[in-house]
């Protein structure tokens, strides 16, 4: 990536970063609206316009700063996909799916990415598609993985809760009112780093095995 300038680099590597966590939160509320909730379809969240999603911070800013310092991972978030439980027709079973739904389609999405590259490799070399397809796969699988964490309130928490029983899921949480500020002190401390990498390389080396990428 030497040969492209800083804005190139924002340019190719945003543009699967936007799609990735605006898909990500579509998935949320189509399979929300599958089991019942209309509540995202009603607000005009179902839609793939990333306008829509876009939270300054956790889509623009700090994807943007882990592309300037060069981190060994990109992530972000988009504006939630608001889900009312009370609407599903199973509320324990059908928040884990919906939870569920969002790092299943960045797990598709990497795939797409994977096989991109694939074919952008047979033809040609060209950097700026490369860098775009390489991050496509890079920013899904690292999505999958972080939100697979069972910490709230990432949708690893939500799988998580609907295995205990109603006090515990309560209780635990509880802890979503300090799930970005522990988030962000596993980051900084690189503890989060230490916990994802070994889990992300190993999605990638699936994804790629699928993609018959070396």
């Amino acid at each position: 990536m030497s040969d492209l300038s800083i804005l190139q680099k924002i340019i190719f590597m945003g543009i699967p970063i936007l799609f990735a966590i605006t898909v990500h939160e579509v998935a949320h509320g189509w399979m929300a609206l599958r089991c019942g909730d209309r509540t995202a379809k009603v607000m005009g969240r179902l839609t793939l316009n990333p306008i829509k999603h876009i939270d300054p911070i956790g889509t623009i800013i700090l994807p943007g700063l882990l592309i300037l310092i060069q981190a060994p991972f990109l992530f972000g978030w988009a504006k939630p996909v608001p889900v009312d439980w009370r609407n599903l027709r199973n509320p324990k079973r059908d928040m884990a799916l919906v939870a569920l739904m969002g790092p299943l389609s960045n797990f598709v999405m990497a795939l797409f990415w994977a096989f991109s590259l694939k074919f952008i490799l047979s033809i040609s070399a060209a950097s700026y598609w490369m860098v775009m397809a390489k991050t496509g796969i890079m920013i899904n699988v690292a999505l999958m993985v972080l939100n697979l964490l069972p910490l709230p309130p990432l949708d690893g928490s939500r799988i998580l809760a609907s295995f205990l029983s109603p006090r515990a899921a309560y209780q635990y949480n509880k802890l979503e009112r300090y799930g970005f500020v522990i988030l962000m002190i596993l980051l900084l401390t690189h503890v989060l780093s230490a916990i994802l990498l070994p889990l992300v390389m190993l999605v990638l080396n699936i994804v790629s095995s699928i993609a018959g990428l070396n």
